[in-house]
C-alpha cells in the first residue's frame, strides 16, 4: 500500500481524465432518459460493464466533448466545485439541475492496480441510478433543451479567461434565469466516496414543471 500526494503520479490529471469520461457518460444518459432528445438518437452502448445509451449525433456530441475539455482543467486543479446538467423548457427557465457535487481528498493510500476497478465499481452505481431516475421525477414538458454549469472555486473564478481552452468556446457567465430556481424539490441519487474523489450526485427539480 502507497500513500500519494495530489502531485504524484500527476493525480490531478487521472482523476480529471476518470471524471469526464464518466460525466460524458453521464450527461448522454440523462439527455436520453429524460427525453431532451428523441430516442432514435441514441445507441445502446456498453461502459462500466452496464448498458448506456450514448448519442449518434455529431453537433450535439461535439458540444458536450468541447464542454468536458474546458472543464478538465479545472477539474484537474481541484477548482470545479459542481458541474450541472440543466435541463431547460422553451422559455429557458430551469425544470431540473443535475447537480454533481465533486471534491478531492489531499492525500491518498492505494495501491495502482486497485485504484481504477474500484472506483469504476463505483460510477457503476451512479450509472445505473440516473438510468432510473424517471422514476422519482416528474415528466417533462415538449421542447425542452439543456446547458451544462460549471460552479468553480472562489480562486477559480477570477482566472477563468485564463482557463479557455478551446478557441470561440468562452467560459461566460452563467445567465440568472438559468441557475435560480424557486423552491425546488431536491432529490438525492447517489453519493461516493473514494481514495481519489468524493462526489455527490442530486436532482433538483422544478415544482411545477407544465
Amino acid at each position: 500500500m502507497t500513500t500519494l500526494t495530489r502531485q504524484d503520479l500527476n493525480f490531478g490529471r487521472v482523476v480529471a481524465d476518470i471524471l469526464c469520461e464518466f460525466l460524458e457518460v453521464a450527461i448522454h444518459l440523462i439527455l436520453y432518459v429524460r427525453e431532451v432528445y428523441p430516442s432514435g438518437i441514441f445507441q445502446k452502448r456498453k461502459k462500466y460493464n452496464v448498458p448506456v445509451q450514448m448519442s449518434c449525433h455529431p453537433e450535439l456530441n461535439q458540444y458536450i466533448q468541447d464542454t468536458l475539455h474546458c472543464i478538465k482543467p479545472l477539474i484537474e486543479k481541484n477548482d470545479a466545485e459542481k458541474v450541472v446538467v440543466v435541463i431547460i423548457d422553451k422559455e429557458h427557465h430551469p425544470v431540473e439541475r443535475f447537480v454533481f457535487e465533486i471534491s478531492q481528498p489531499p492525500l491518498l493510500s492505494i495501491s495502482s492496480d486497485t485504484l481504477l476497478s474500484h472506483v469504476e465499481q463505483l460510477l457503476r452505481a451512479f450509472i445505473l441510478k440516473i438510468s432510473v431516475c424517471d422514476a422519482v421525477l416528474n415528466n417533462n414538458p415538449p421542447g425542452c433543451s439543456f446547458t451544462v454549469l460549471v460552479h468553480t472555486r472562489d480562486a477559480a473564478t477570477r482566472n477563468m479567461e485564463k482557463v479557455q481552452v478551446i478557441k470561440d468556446f468562452p467560459w461566460i457567465v452563467a445567465d440568472e434565469q438559468e441557475v435560480y430556481m424557486q423552491e425546488p424539490r431536491l432529490i438525492p441519487l447517489k453519493t461516493m466516496t473514494s481514495d481519489i474523489v468524493k462526489m455527490q450526485l442530486y436532482v433538483e427539480e422544478r415544482a411545477q414543471k407544465a
